[in-house]
């Protein structure tokens, strides 16, 4: 098979025409029409990402983060740029699912909502066509705010949490949404949320929430870090013959101390 097909299932699955005005999913770097010898599953493509799919005889690397976000200005030894040398360089082709895999309705937010063990889940931001931003749902059993926050912390691995404080109500209604999601705060206390975890929240959103909303930071890599495991299911579902390989790398850029 080749790469185009690749390509094909994983536009039915999560469309292009689903992305945000701003965003950049898509084929990035390369040829559709070779055969493929091997996709690589990231959340970012780095340097190492590309060696990483080298040693690995993979001509085909998927990332959720789209390598090429905004416009080169140079291509040089110094620069993002380098990347694309290197990649064209080992015939690497490299192709993007973002916001039209966060916005799907069995996409990423879902992931994120069935290993918080959310159910009865609608996306959070609904289109007409089912689809949209975020997704809320809800609990089997109310918790408290300390108890949401052990199981953030113990199932996505999180080492530092930032929220808003106890919420003086039980939390039975959540909304989640993977990566930078924090602009959908409102839609989530509109939609009757007890609780919203995202990967970033900005310091003066935090404010003004008391009493009405328990808010959750994750970390960016962090919430959307089983996007990986989405994108293996999609493409062994759909070629259970093809290698495919999450990398071993953790991109995030973000330390704790």
């Amino acid at each position: 098979m080749n790469i185009r097909e690749i390509i094909d299932a994983l536009e039915r699955f999560a469309p292009l025409p689903l992305q945000d005005d701003y965003d950049n999913s898509g084929l990035q770097v390369g040829t559709t029409e070779t055969e493929v010898s091997g996709a690589l599953l990231c959340l970012d493509v780095t340097r190492q990402v590309v060696d990483e799919a080298i040693r690995n005889g993979c001509n085909l690397i998927v990332s959720h983060h789209p390598l090429l976000f905004r416009p080169l200005k140079r291509l040089t030894d110094d620069s993002i740029g380098s990347i694309v040398m290197d990649a064209v360089r080992a015939g690497i082709t490299i192709y993007a699912c973002h916001t039209n895999l966060d916005n799907v309705s069995n996409g990423v937010n879902l992931r994120i909502a069935r290993v918080l063990g959310l159910t009865d889940v609608r996306p959070l931001d609904e289109h007409p066509d089912g689809n949209g931003a975020g997704i809320i749902g809800t609990f089997p059993e109310p918790l408290s705010g300390q108890e949401l926050l052990a199981i953030v912390k113990e199932r996505f691995g999180v080492t530092c949490i930032r929220h808003n404080g106890e919420l003086g109500r039980p939390i039975r209604r959540m909304a989640v949404c993977g990566g930078a999601g924090a602009f959908l705060t409102d839609k989530a206390v509109a939609r009757g949320a007890d609780a919203f975890m995202t990967g970033e929240i900005g310091y003066h959103r935090f404010f003004g929430y008391d009493g009405t909303i328990k808010l959750i930071e994750a970390g960016h890599f962090e919430s959307e870090q089983f996007t990986v495991d989405l994108l293996a299911d999609i493409l062994q579902e759909s070629f259970p013959g093809l290698k495919v390989l999450k990398t071993a790398l953790r991109t995030n850029p973000v330390n704790y101390y």
